[in-house]
């Protein structure tokens, strides 16, 4: 190991190490577990944190270099007022809703400090299939939730109905061949998270 700063990205044509054998690594991917974003508060992540944030997620695999996901990231007032907009695109699809049921849609974005919107932007009739590049779009979630975690922060991935309503969608400016891989919730956790039961690996070994 030399005096080289490895929390700095490569440059195109640097050598990379093949592996980093890390305890630590291990440590917290076994141990990973999502935050509830209802157990969320500030401080969130600063700039410097947020921008080294989405360079790591956008370190996954990825097919033909395609990059096919993008971001939106909401902070500060912008949380209200797409709160503003969930609210009223879920009160006028459920008539009968109660002010707190559309108080409660209007504050989603307000239970943590920062979201991440992660949308999938499909190539379509493209040599890589597409299946391949929404692949890469969850990855980048998964690489989200981990850095995140490892940077002293909670973090829980969330699509919710607002992550497959047209409306919601048209709003966001998605194109054709985008959806929304989903919504990462990030902040410093209130309530330490109860590991829940997980289902047993299902594993084969291919003997033929």
């Amino acid at each position: 190991m030399n005096d080289r700063d490895f929390t700095q990205f490569p440059a195109p044509g640097d050598r990379l190490a093949p592996c980093h054998p890390s305890p630590d690594t291990l440590a917290l991917l076994t141990r990973r577990r999502s935050a509830t974003a209802i157990t969320m508060a500030d401080p969130g992540p600063s700039q410097d944190q947020l921008d080294h944030l989405l360079g790591i997620a956008a370190r996954v695999p990825d097919h033909g270099k395609l990059a096919p996901w993008r971001f939106i990231v909401f902070q500060g007032d912008a949380r209200d007022s797409f709160g503003r907009t969930l609210g009223e695109v879920f009160a006028a699809a459920t008539p009968d809703a109660t002010e707190a049921q559309i108080a409660f849609e209007t504050g989603r974005f307000t239970r943590a400090p920062l979201v991440i919107a992660v949308i999938s932007t499909v190539l379509e009739r493209h040599k890589v299939p597409e299946w391949e590049q929404i692949l890469s779009a969850g990855a980048v979630c998964q690489n989200l939730l981990i850095a995140a975690s490892a940077m002293g922060y909670g973090a829980q991935w969330l699509t919710e109905w607002y992550a497959f309503d047209p409306q919601i969608k048209a709003t966001l400016g998605l194109g054709s061949g985008e959806r929304i891989a989903g919504f990462v919730y990030v902040g410093t956790v209130t309530e330490e998270p109860v590991e829940r039961p997980r289902p047993q690996a299902r594993v084969d070994h291919w003997t033929t």
